[in-house]
């Protein structure tokens, strides 16, 4: 499926759980062995909630990536990025950088300030994406029992 980067990339916020995010987060579960993993349910409170998000990312109008931003109720003005994934095929399009780009802009657009996320440290690419976005390292934000890694981004707004 690679092809040159200048394909047609499309990303779409859902208004409702399909079978194609339900497939890319089990993907993305069994790709990183995520042990606490969201029900459809779950996901579906997450795309209700006017704070949060879940968009998928489309290439050649096959969905190949996705990624979710929840609303952080621990912290004031903040979002976290959870279940970036695009599948290996698919890889090297700028699909996960379309995909964070399209998550901060909503999360401009809803007042927050900052993304937090976590992860650990064998996804080295991803945690290098992270960073040349402008992840710094903070400290410890949740209980996740998997996570060694912890980034924030200063969003603020776009005026």
């Amino acid at each position: 499926m690679r092809k040159p980067k200048g394909n047609s990339v499309r990303i779409v916020r859902l208004s409702t759980s399909n079978d194609e995010a339900i497939r890319l987060l089990q993907e993305y579960y069994e790709a990183v062995c995520v042990v606490q993993r969201d029900t459809p349910e779950a996901i579906q409170g997450i795309i209700d909630d006017p704070f949060s998000a879940v968009w998928l990312a489309y290439l050649e109008e096959k969905a190949v990536g996705c990624v979710v931003l929840r609303k952080l109720a621990s912290i004031p003005f903040a979002g976290e990025c959870k279940r970036l994934y695009v599948q290996p095929a698919a890889r090297g399009n700028g699909i996960a950088n379309n995909l964070l780009e399209v998550q901060e802009d909503f999360a401009r657009t809803k007042g927050l300030r900052w993304i937090y996320l976590d992860s650990y440290d064998d996804l080295k690419a991803a945690i290098a994406l992270y960073l040349q976005r402008g992840y710094v390292s903070c400290a410890r934000y949740n209980d996740n029992p998997q996570a060694t890694v912890f980034l924030r981004k200063y969003i603020g707004s776009r005026s």
